[in-house]
C-alpha cells in the first residue's frame, strides 16, 4: 500500500466511528452503505489529507493515482464512465468537517459536464433541458466556487433570459435559451481572465482544492471561532455519484427529519419537490410541498422513506435529518446526520426516546445541553415572530427582554420601580450601576464581553443582557444611540435576544418559559444519574418557588442585598446608610428586618427540608447610596436651609466618605458586618425568628448561614460567635430547636491560602466560580 493510500476511503471501508478522519458526512455516507441503504457509490479523501494539504505544495498530486483509482472503483458500481462521450459519469465534490458546519464551506454538483458529456447525458436521459440545465447550473457553481466569480453577473444573465423569454421560473427554459445562456456564462468566465476547464479530470482536481481550500476562509474561521470548533479537525471531501432529481414526474429531491425539530414530535418532518435539485428546495427557486404529499404521488417510494427514516434513527439513536433524491422512481439518500432542533423539542425527544427504550436515561439527560436549558428558564422571543436585526453583539447572558431605552441607571431604577419596563443602554456598566440593572428588563452595552460587570451581573440578576455591540455609537448627553444610519432615542422600544446578541429595534412578542411535564422526567433522571446535586441563587420567595419548581435541592446562595433594592425598601436603606450614630442605624435596621423576616420566612417555606445558604450583606454601603452628581442636582432644587437640603448634604457627606478607588477590595462584606455589628446581628435575627416561626408550624427549615469575603480566621472567629450568640438566644427565647451551619465563601486568594485555619470556625466553604 503507498503512502497516499491512507488518504482515500471508499464507502464499503468506512463507518460512523470514524467520523473525525472522514468527517461526519462521509463517515454517516460510509455507514449506511454499510447497513445496505441505498446510497449513490462514493469515496472520501480524509481529514488528514486536508492536514497535508496546508502543509506541503501540490498535494494533491501526490495522492492524484489515487484519486483515479478510486473514480474507477466508483465508474465500475455505477456502470457508467467518468468523461466518456456515452453514459457519462458525473459526481459532486463536497465538504464534510468531523462536525456540521452548514454553508461554510464549499460544494460543487454535476462534475464532468463539458460540450460533448452534455450531449451525452442528454441523449442517456432522454431530456435535452435536463442535460442543458445541469450544465448551465455546473458552470455557476464551478465558476463561483473555484474560480471565485460572483454570483451576482451569472444571476443577472438568468434574470435577463427569463425576462426575454418571457417565463418566471428557471426550468420554464427550453434547451435552446439554456444553451445560449451556458455560451454567456463562458463569456464571463473568460472576461475574468479564465478559460472555463472541458477536462473532467482538471474540474475534479480543481474542486478538490477549492473544498479544501473552504476550510480556512473567513467564513469558515469565524464559525469555527463562534462554536468552539478546533482548527485541527480539517474537512473531508466527499466525491459521490450524482443522482438526479429532475428528470422528470417520476423525480424529485428533498429533506426530512425523522422528529419535529420544532416541538419533538414523533412524526416525518420534511418538504420535497417533484423534478427538482436540492439546491432549488435549499434557494427557494420554488415552494416544496409536505413529505406527507410524497405518499400520494409515489406510494411505493414514500413507503420505502418512512422504513429507511425509521432504520436510521434506530441505527443512530437520535432524530436524523435526512436529504434524498429520487431518480426515474428510485429513492436514494445522500446524507444523514444528528439533526438540529428546539431546546423544547431536544427535551420531548430525550424523554421519548428514553420511553421508547431506544436510549437510556443517562443518554437522554446528556442529550438536553446547559444551552438548551437556559432558553426554557428565560423568555424567548417567538419563533413566529418577524423582525429585523438591528445590530449583533455578544450573548452575555440569555433570555429576552423588551423596553424602553434609558441612557441613565438612576433614570432605570426610578422607571422600573413605577412598573415600567426598560433597557438600560450604556457603553459599559460598574458597580455604581446596579440599581439601574436590577430595575431593567435587561441591558445593552457598546463595550465588553462575556465576563464584563454587566454580563456577570446581569447572569446573576437573571437578565438578559447584549455586550460588546461595538457597531453602535452612544451619546449620553443626547439620550441617544446611533447604528447603521439609524438612530434610536430615549423611550423607543428595543428588544435584546441574549441568547443569541441580536438588538431588535421595536416590541418584539415573548413567550414565556417552557417548563412542562416532559422537563420534569428529564430532571428526575438526572438525578438519578448524577453524582453531583444543583442549588440554585434565590434572592426571593419567588425565586425559591420556582427553583424548587425546577427541581433544585438547595438554594446555594440567597444575596441579601438584592432584598433591599425593591422601590419601598431603598429609602430605609439610604436613611441607614446616612444615619450618623449607632442608635439611629439600628432604628432604620428595625423596619428592615421586619422586611427580611418575611422573605426569609417565604424562602424557608418554598425550600421546606432543602438547605437555604444565606450571604449577609456584601456590598459596600455607598452602592446604596444615589450618585454623586444626581445629589448635587437635587441639592440645587431643595430650598436652601430646609430640612430636605439637610438630609441632601448628609448623604454628600457620606457618600465622599463612603468612596473607595476599589470598592471590590475596601469597606464591605464582613469588615462591614464588624465594624457595623448591628447591621449583621439585625439580619441574624431576621433568619432565626423566621426559621422558628416556621418550624412550629412543622417547616423543616435548614438554614445555612454564609459570611462574606472572609480572609483571615480572626474574622470567622468573631462571626461565628455571633451568630452562635443570636441564634441560641432567639431559640431560646421562641422555645425552638434548629439546626443550622455557619460558614464562608472562598472567594479571596488570601483565603484560599490559608482556608486550613479559616475552617477551625467555618462549617462550609462555598467556592465561587466567575464566568
Amino acid at each position: 500500500m503507498s503512502e497516499a493510500k491512507k488518504y482515500i476511503y471508499d464507502f464499503s471501508e468506512g463507518d460512523a466511528s470514524m467520523k473525525i478522519l472522514l468527517g461526519g458526512k462521509g463517515a454517516n455516507l460510509a455507514q449506511m452503505w454499510k447497513i445496505g441503504l441505498p446510497v449513490p457509490p462514493g469515496f472520501i479523501i480524509t481529514t488528514e489529507a486536508c492536514h497535508k494539504y496546508w502543509e506541503e505544495n501540490d498535494f494533491i498530486s501526490n495522492i492524484w493515482e489515487d484519486v483515479k483509482s478510486a473514480v474507477s472503483r466508483v465508474e465500475a458500481l455505477a456502470g457508467k464512465k467518468f468523461g466518456a462521450k456515452n453514459n457519462p459519469l458525473l459526481v459532486s465534490v463536497r465538504s464534510g468537517a468531523p462536525v456540521s458546519m452548514p454553508g461554510m464551506m464549499d460544494t460543487v454538483l454535476n462534475l464532468g459536464l463539458n460540450d460533448e458529456t452534455v450531449a451525452a447525458l442528454a441523449d442517456a436521459s432522454g431530456d435535452e433541458r435536463f442535460a442543458y440545465d445541469s450544465y448551465r447550473r455546473f458552470i455557476q457553481m464551478f465558476s463561483n466556487v473555484v474560480l471565485g466569480i460572483g454570483n451576482g453577473r451569472f444571476e443577472d444573465k438568468l434574470y435577463e433570459l427569463k425576462e426575454k423569454e418571457g417565463v418566471k421560473e428557471d426550468y420554464q427554459l427550453p434547451a435552446k435559451s439554456l444553451k445560449t445562456l451556458i455560451a454567456e456564462y463562458k463569456d464571463i468566465v473568460r472576461s475574468c481572465g479564465y478559460d472555463f476547464p472541458s477536462d473532467p479530470w482538471q474540474q475534479l482536481r480543481l474542486a478538490i482544492d477549492a473544498v479544501f481550500r473552504s476550510w480556512n476562509t473567513p467564513r469558515a474561521i469565524t464559525y469555527r471561532k463562534i462554536n468552539d470548533i478546533p482548527e485541527t479537525y480539517g474537512t473531508a471531501v466527499n466525491v459521490v455519484t450524482m443522482v438526479f432529481g429532475n428528470l422528470g414526474d417520476d423525480c424529485g429531491t428533498g429533506v426530512c427529519f425523522t422528529r419535529s425539530p420544532s416541538t419533538g414530535e414523533n412524526k416525518l418532518f420534511g418538504e420535497f419537490l417533484i423534478n427538482a435539485q436540492g439546491e432549488d428546495v435549499v434557494a427557494g427557486i420554488r415552494t416544496p410541498v409536505s413529505i406527507e404529499q410524497l405518499g400520494e404521488v409515489m406510494p411505493d417510494v414514500y413507503k420505502e422513506f418512512c422504513r429507511i427514516a425509521k432504520t436510521l434513527e434506530n441505527h443512530y439513536k437520535n432524530a436524523q435529518d435526512i436529504e434524498f433524491t429520487i431518480e426515474k422512481g428510485k429513492l436514494y439518500i445522500l446524507q444523514t446526520r444528528n439533526g438540529k432542533r428546539t431546546a423544547a423539542a431536544a427535551v420531548k425527544m430525550a424523554v421519548d426516546m428514553c420511553r421508547e427504550r431506544l436510549i437510556d436515561e443517562e443518554t437522554a439527560v446528556s442529550r438536553v445541553v446547559p444551552d438548551h436549558v437556559e432558553q426554557l428558564l428565560h423568555p424567548q422571543i417567538d419563533p413566529d415572530a418577524k423582525y429585523e436585526k438591528l445590530a449583533s453583539g455578544l450573548p452575555a447572558s440569555p433570555g429576552a427582554a423588551v423596553g424602553k431605552v434609558v441612557f441613565d441607571a438612576d433614570e432605570a431604577a426610578e422607571l422600573g420601580a413605577k412598573g415600567e419596563h426598560v433597557i438600560l443602554v450604556r457603553p459599559e456598566t460598574t458597580p455604581d450601576d446596579i440599581h439601574g440593572l436590577y430595575a431593567s428588563q435587561g441591558v445593552l452595552t457598546s463595550h465588553g464581553g462575556m465576563t464584563s460587570h454587566a454580563a456577570v451581573v446581569a447572569r446573576g440578576l437573571g437578565k438578559p443582557c447584549v455586550s460588546g455591540v461595538e457597531s453602535i455609537k452612544i451619546d449620553l448627553n443626547a439620550e441617544k444611540f446611533t447604528v447603521n444610519g439609524v438612530t434610536v432615542k430615549k423611550g423607543d422600544m428595543l428588544s435584546l435576544n441574549g441568547s443569541t446578541g441580536d438588538v431588535i429595534l421595536g416590541k418584539v412578542n415573548l413567550v414565556d418559559p417552557q417548563f412542562d411535564d416532559d422537563f420534569r422526567v428529564l430532571l428526575e433522571m438526572a438525578d438519578k444519574v448524577s453524582d453531583l446535586q444543583v442549588w440554585a441563587n434565590a434572592d426571593t420567595p419567588d425565586d425559591a418557588r420556582r427553583a424548587r419548581n425546577f427541581g433544585a435541592k438547595g438554594v446555594g446562595l440567597c444575596r441579601t442585598e438584592h432584598m433591599f433594592m425593591a422601590a419601598e425598601r431603598l429609602p430605609v436603606m439610604q436613611d441607614m446608610v446616612i444615619a450618623s450614630t449607632k442608635e439611629e442605624r439600628i432604628e432604620h435596621l428595625n423596619k428592615l428586618q421586619e422586611m427580611q423576616e418575611e422573605d426569609f420566612y417565604g424562602i424557608f417555606e418554598a425550600m421546606d427540608g432543602l438547605p437555604v445558604t444565606i450571604r449577609l450583606l456584601d456590598p459596600p454601603l455607598h452602592e446604596f447610596l444615589p450618585k454623586l452628581p444626581e445629589l448635587e442636582d437635587k441639592l440645587k432644587e431643595a430650598a436652601p436651609g430646609s430640612p430636605e437640603a439637610a438630609k441632601i448634604k448628609t448623604a454628600m457627606a457620606r457618600a465622599i466618605e463612603l468612596r473607595e478607588v476599589n470598592p471590590m477590595l475596601g469597606f464591605r462584606g464582613c469588615r462591614l458586618g464588624m465594624i457595623y455589628p448591628e447591621i449583621y446581628e439585625m439580619q441574624i435575627r431576621a433568619i432565626f425568628n423566621a426559621a422558628c416561626r416556621l418550624t412550629k408550624k412543622g417547616t423543616d427549615v435548614k438554614p445555612d448561614i454564609m459570611m462574606p469575603l472572609v480572609a483571615t480566621q480572626e474574622e470567622m472567629k468573631r462571626l461565628r460567635e455571633m451568630v452562635d450568640t443570636i441564634g441560641p438566644e432567639t431559640m431560646k427565647k421562641m422555645d425552638c430547636e434548629i439546626k443550622y451551619l455557619v460558614g464562608t465563601m472562598i472567594e479571596l486568594p488570601r483565603a484560599a491560602m490559608v482556608a486550613d485555619q479559616i475552617a477551625a470556625y467555618a462549617q462550609f466553604f462555598s467556592l465561587e466560580q466567575t464566568t
